[in-house]
């Protein structure tokens, strides 16, 4: 298969799946070495395709979102991750990003694509078997995340909910 062809048929993919999808499978279903892939996602993200790369695989963002996204400032301890993204989730939100501003980068921001309980247990596992720390860890605590849910009531609860348990930042600061 041409370059070209290739490169149709792993963006047919991504438009076909609300999922990501991991580059090996990718590489599998085509027949090409996973750096192949790697290379046609940095040309198909050059070409304009919004496709971004989570923990989960690669997503191509236009079609995979809707619904309701809001960015919501939060602060709180390393050990309040788990509980803060526990949250969104089971109530039916999606975590999105994650975002802070570093006084010597700016703004940082790394991609989660969080949307259900096993995907947080993959993502806290990660952290853990890795020894990393999360990105509010240079911030003090304080740090964004895009949120999206199916309907403004579902978005109003998760708000809601973070604010009774002090992690919302109050914007009479």
């Amino acid at each position: 298969m041409k370059g070209d062809d290739r490169r149709r048929s792993i963006l047919n993919l991504l438009k076909g799946s609300r999922d990501p999808i991991k580059g090996s499978e990718l590489s599998t279903k085509l027949n090409v070495t996973r750096q192949v892939i790697v290379q046609d996602i940095a040309l198909l993200r050059a070409e304009g395709n919004d496709i971004i790369a989570t923990p989960q695989g690669y997503i191509l963002l236009q079609g995979a979102l809707g619904g309701v996204k809001r960015v919501v400032a939060v602060k709180h301890s390393e050990h309040e991750v788990e509980d803060e993204l526990k949250t969104i989730i089971s109530l039916g939100g999606k975590v999105i990003d994650v975002t802070i501003e570093h006084k010597i980068y700016g703004e940082i921001t790394g991609k989660l694509m969080l949307k259900s309980i096993y995907d947080l247990e993959q993502f806290i596992e990660k952290l853990n078997k890795n020894n990393s720390k999360p990105l509010l860890q240079l911030t003090g605590g304080v740090h964004l995340h895009t949120i999206e849910a199916d309907g403004e009531e579902i978005m109003d609860s998760i708000i809601s909910r973070l604010e009774e348990k002090g992690y919302l930042i109050s914007q009479e600061v």
